[in-house]
């Protein structure tokens, strides 16, 4: 049969792997009406030669490429182009936080063809389904999609309402299984021995102007229920004997009921969780709630704290009723309850003057001391302020008027310094000076020597010792220059950072 789709996932990392849920809700939407195969370049030695062969068989038109940000660009930009040069009437298709966001780009490249704009549980057949019977007036009233018109004009559709995600169709774990064995995806990790991935949600409430997920659902949020949730869970753990989930949801804890109901599901399972949430959300459940919570498996709880300053808070337009005062109190709420709070900082976010940014990040290594403080057990996680703002908004405005701009040319993300960027480790921001960045970086070397992350579990015993003991003066004297020392050490245990390589897993 001819026109068969390839479903491609490009490499994220160098790690173990996660089960690839962007690729199996997309295989999801079309399971038994078309023919595809997936391609995972995690697991791939040599993914272009599989792909290659696929085409090279004279039976696949449909090229469809899931891209986050950063490292699988480095696969999704170069394959997507040389299939393009190679089988000129193949069809490509992009989705994903990438080609959303920086949708002129990628669709001015004249090898993106289309591009789902947010879920493509609808889209994506009834995008297949007019380019195979050639109805292409038809695509126009597709919803969620971007695309080039007649005249070389950027059309984009109306995004669609998001769906009851309990009505979609379940995920084709079994017919993944016949491209690559699920145990494979199953990691040892802090969580567990075999640690499954799963979302449980699409979207959040809340409109952040540095997040990439607010252009995309507009601060909508939809989620499965906590039967269906325990349904998969339960599946996997009769089948596959995972111990550990990381829900990989934009905001797990949105909906209490929904939190609480799952907790009791799964209480008796002897099952390990980590999930995503807000502040000032998780501040309402109460003191029972949350050992319930904890009693029922869940360890850790990612936290975006963003600064202690509650007037950059606002520059963020970070919503809801979150202060530098309630991270404190939240940090303080969880010590004796056990579960630990990863938080996110973002540091040097543009100010009006130099001066007024390097106080902005003194202030926040100042905060981020007084969080550890408190709860010695926090985790934390420091990124580099990334623009990534909607088009049209203030601080949109803000960053331009400073100087930054995107990459113009598609393939201009493939250079080394635009990958770190979507890392958040090399913002490119014409606000951050070096000294600046070495202030950052380097106390973040620091604090990561003086409390290793518990999610590195090779870390430990006389390893920790060691890091700690020559951490320590540094640390307590508030000495963060040349830290080399410690970056000896990291290196030679390499010592792993969870914003960048995920959960260390074996």
């Amino acid at each position: 049969m001819k026109n068969k789709i390839v479903i491609f996932n490009p490499r994220s990392s160098n790690a173990k792997h996660r089960i690839p849920n962007s690729i199996l809700q997309v295989g999801a939407s079309i399971h038994g009406k078309h023919d595809y195969v997936f391609v995972d370049g995690n697991l791939e030695r040599h993914p272009w030669k599989k792909i290659k062969s696929h085409f090279d068989s004279g039976a696949f038109k449909y090229f469809c490429v899931t891209v986050m940000p950063g490292p699988q660009l480095k696969q999704a930009i170069p394959f997507t182009k040389k299939l393009k040069a190679l089988f000129p009437n193949s069809i490509t298709i992009w989705g994903g936080y990438f080609p959303s966001n920086q949708y002129k780009v990628c669709i001015q490249a004249p090898f993106v063809d289309y591009i789902v704009n947010g879920p493509g549980d609808v889209a994506f057949p009834l995008l297949l389904e007019a380019l195979e019977n050639n109805k292409y007036a038809k695509i126009e009233s597709i919803k969620n999609l971007i695309y080039l018109d007649e005249a070389g004009n950027i059309v984009q559709t109306p995004k669609e309402k998001l769906l009851d995600q309990d009505t979609l169709p379940p995920l084709p774990y079994k017919y993944l299984n016949s491209f690559y064995s699920l145990d494979v995806y199953l990691s040892k990790t802090f969580l567990g021995k075999k640690t499954f991935s799963y979302h449980s949600s699409l979207g959040c409430p809340f409109t952040c102007s540095f997040c990439a997920v607010v252009p995309i659902y507009d601060g909508r949020w939809k989620a499965k229920s906590a039967e269906t949730i325990y349904k998969d869970v339960k599946y996997f753990k009769n089948h596959y004997g995972i111990d550990a989930i990381e829900f990989h949801d934009n905001n797990f804890f949105t909906s209490q009921k929904r939190v609480m109901d799952f907790s009791e599901r799964i209480k008796n399972d002897g099952i390990t969780w980590w999930g995503e949430g807000r502040i000032d959300t998780i501040n309402k459940y109460s003191d029972a709630d949350l050992k319930f919570m904890k009693d029922a498996g869940c360890k850790m709880i990612f936290l975006g704290a963003e600064t202690g300053n509650d007037d950059i808070l606002k520059q963020m337009n970070k919503g809801g009723t979150q202060t530098g005062q309630s991270i404190k109190d939240f940090a303080k709420r969880l010590a004796p309850i056990g579960i630990i709070p990863e938080f996110s900082f973002v540091l040097g976010m543009p100010a009006d003057s130099p001066e007024k940014v390097m106080t902005q990040i003194n202030s926040d290594i100042a905060f981020i001391r007084e969080i550890k403080s408190i709860n010695p057990n926090a985790e934390i996680i420091i990124y580099l302020y990334s623009p990534v703002a909607t088009e049209g908004s203030e601080l949109y405005e803000q960053i331009q008027k400073a100087g930054f701009n995107f990459p113009k040319k598609l393939e201009d993300w493939l250079s080394p310094e635009w990958e770190n960027f979507d890392l958040r480790k090399n913002p490119l921001t014409p606000w951050l000076t070096p000294k600046m960045v070495d202030k950052i970086k380097n106390f973040e070397t620091v604090l990561n020597g003086y409390y290793p992350t518990v999610s590195d579990f090779r870390i430990k015993g006389l390893k920790k010792k060691v890091m700690r003991t020559i951490s320590a003066i540094r640390y307590q004297n508030k000495i963060y220059r040349y830290p080399y020392e410690i970056k000896v050490l990291h290196k030679i245990w390499k010592y792993r950072q969870p914003e960048i390589q995920g959960f260390y897993s074996e």
